[in-house]
This record gives structure tokens, C-alpha cells and sequence, in this order.
């Protein structure tokens, strides 16, 4: 049976919610956040070097990286092909954002999340100035107009497509949909932009993502 290693409040409910659409049997071991670092408790290390989340456990195999777990859990249980790109262009678009999400989108969510936090860590009082004119300057100057204009890049696409590949769903979507969560809480632009807004919605509208929500426990971003 596949056990997936869900970390709470993290990349992970994806997974959750692509096992749910594919129906298949499954369970969930769950692990907290340090209550102080907010990281991930280190008991993941003992299922994989990195210690982060996601991971699975199928057959005796450790699968690491949410796009390659989502590959391989699509290749292996999705007997009807219902995610599944019929033609070349759209297996062609399900690979892109299947990178899109991780590999150019997320590094600037997490980079304003980090210089967020450094604006509100604890240091000496003649420091505190200073270091929140210096995280402000690389967020207006620099994440800021990235995260907006990978934003618009992404309003742009889905204002044309029902899925990120096109009329179905595909590996894209369950990868790109926390990226865009992640974005309504760290950009004031996303929730502005309507085709971004309708296709988080209904995501979270549909039902095996909602059976996820409930397996998986409390989730910060839906």
C-alpha cells in the first residue's frame, strides 16, 4: 500500500489530493512542524536523507520531489488515463508547468517569504532598521516585480485554458496548484487577477480535493 509522509501545511496536500483522484488505497502518516523553526521534524530523515515532505513509500521504493512523485503515481495507478495528454502539444504543456511550478515560480514565493520573515525576527534594536530597509529594497526592487510578472504570465495562460495542458487535467495541475495557493497569501497582485482566482476555486470546489483536505488535517492555504 502507498503511505504518503504528509507534512502538515505543506507541498504534500497536493499529493493528498491526486490520490484521491485516483482513487487508489492509501494512508497518511503525519508529521508536525517544529513548533520554533517551523521546519520539518527530523523523524522524516529516517525515510529520506533531505528529510522533507513530499514523500511516499510504495512497494518497498522511497519516492522523493513532488513532480516526480506525481509522475509516478499517474504512470503506475491511473488505469482510465484521465490524466493523460492525447496529444503531443498538450503533453508538451503538462511538462512544462509540471517544471514551471519549482523551478520559476516558487523560488521568488519563498524568497518573500523568507525576507517577510527577516523583517519581523528578533535582533538588537540598532539592527532592526537596518536590516528591514534592506529586506524591503530586495522585495520592492527585486521579488516583488518578479512574483507579478510570473503571476501575469500565469493569468495569461489559464484566461486561454480550463487545465494547464489544455481541456483535461494533468500531472500540471496538481503541481501548480500550491504555488498559486502559496501566492494568495504572499502577493497582493494574485488575488487581483480573476482566471487565477477561478481555477484555485475550483480546485478547491472539487470533491476529491475537499476528501483530501479532511484526511490530511488543518492546511494554511485553502
Amino acid at each position: 500500500m502507498i503511505t504518503l509522509h504528509h507534512l502538515e501545511n505543506s507541498r504534500s496536500q497536493r499529493i493528498l489530493w491526486l490520490l484521491e483522484e485516483l482513487g487508489v488505497d492509501y494512508e497518511i502518516k503525519l508529521y508536525k512542524r517544529d513548533a520554533k523553526t517551523n521546519l520539518a521534524p527530523k523523524e522524516l530523515k529516517a525515510i529520506h536523507p533531505l528529510g522533507k515532505s513530499p514523500l511516499i513509500t510504495d512497494d518497498g521504493q522511497v519516492v522523493a520531489e513532488s513532480a516526480v512523485i506525481i509522475n509516478y503515481l499517474i504512470n503506475k495507478y491511473d488505469a482510465d488515463k484521465k490524466f493523460s495528454s492525447s496529444d503531443e502539444k498538450s503533453a508538451q504543456q503538462a511538462d512544462y508547468w509540471l517544471h514551471f511550478a519549482e523551478g520559476s515560480m516558487m523560488p521568488f514565493l519563498v524568497m518573500t517569504l523568507v525576507f517577510n520573515k527577516i523583517k519581523t525576527a528578533p535582533m538588537p534594536f540598532f539592527a532592526r532598521p537596518i536590516a528591514r530597509k534592506i529586506a524591503d529594497q530586495v522585495m520592492n526592487t527585486f521579488l516583488a516585480p518578479n512574483v507579478e510578472n510570473t503571476l501575469r504570465y500565469v493569468e495569461a495562460h489559464l484566461s486561454q485554458n480550463t487545465w494547464f495542458a489544455g481541456e483535461t487535467m494533468s500531472a500540471a495541475d496538481f503541481q501548480m496548484i500550491f504555488p498559486l495557493e502559496a501566492a494568495m497569501t504572499r502577493s497582493d497582485v494574485a488575488s487581483k487577477l480573476p482566471a487565477i482566482n477561478a481555477w484555485v476555486e475550483k480546485v478547491h470546489a472539487l470533491p476529491a480535493y475537499q476528501a483530501g483536505l479532511k484526511k490530511g488535517g488543518p492546511y494554511d492555504y485553502a
